[in-house]
């Protein structure tokens, strides 16, 4: 067992500061397309697949679904941030502590799909509509201590949309032998 290609699945996110506008259009496209990717490899999920885990001491499979809904959230939160303030710093979150709340830990996963449904499309119109000088404004991550621009960060969350999709793909193959 490869646990890094477990927890990593598509590989280590590599950022992309100046992407073309084809490479963004692509990124554009994964994030909004990433609700219905969910939806089918979800369609009809027992309880006991939703508890399997995606590798040893990872997330459960519907934690990583409840995940995608927060951090999803927070990102189109952290862009609106960025198109209305001057280099706004980001509050980040404790996702690991996020991930044990109760809604993290329910078997419904009915509302996170319904969440991630009408804010992927959201979030996919404000992504479409951004200028050329809008997609190099900047914001601070705090944690990390430097700089984002919203071009980057679009190929950042299709990463993310991604890398969780192999997670759930994961977990569901495990047959539950990661605990």
């Amino acid at each position: 067992m490869d646990i890094q290609k477990l927890k990593f699945p598509i590989g280590e996110y590599i950022p992309n500061k100046n992407p073309s506008s084809d490479l963004i259009a692509l990124w554009i496209s994964e994030i909004e397309d990433f609700p219905a990717r969910v939806q089918d490899l979800t369609r009809n999920i027992s309880v006991e697949k939703l508890n399997w885990r995606y590798r040893p001491g990872g997330w459960k499979v519907k934690q990583v679904i409840h995940h995608c809904s927060d951090s999803h959230m927070n990102s189109l939160i952290r862009f609106k941030l960025t198109l209305t303030e001057n280099h706004p710093t980001i509050k980040p979150y404790f996702e690991d502590k996020w991930a044990e709340l109760i809604d993290s830990q329910d078997n419904d996963i009915s509302y996170s799909l319904k969440l991630l449904n009408g804010l992927h499309e959201k979030w996919g119109v404000l992504l479409r509509s951004l200028s050329n000088e809008q997609m190099s404004l900047e914001y601070t991550h705090p944690v990390h201590g430097e700089k984002f621009n919203l071009a980057e960060t679009i190929g950042n969350y299709a990463w993310h949309c991604n890398h969780h999709l192999g997670h759930i793909k994961n977990g569901i193959a495990s047959n539950g032998k990661y605990h």
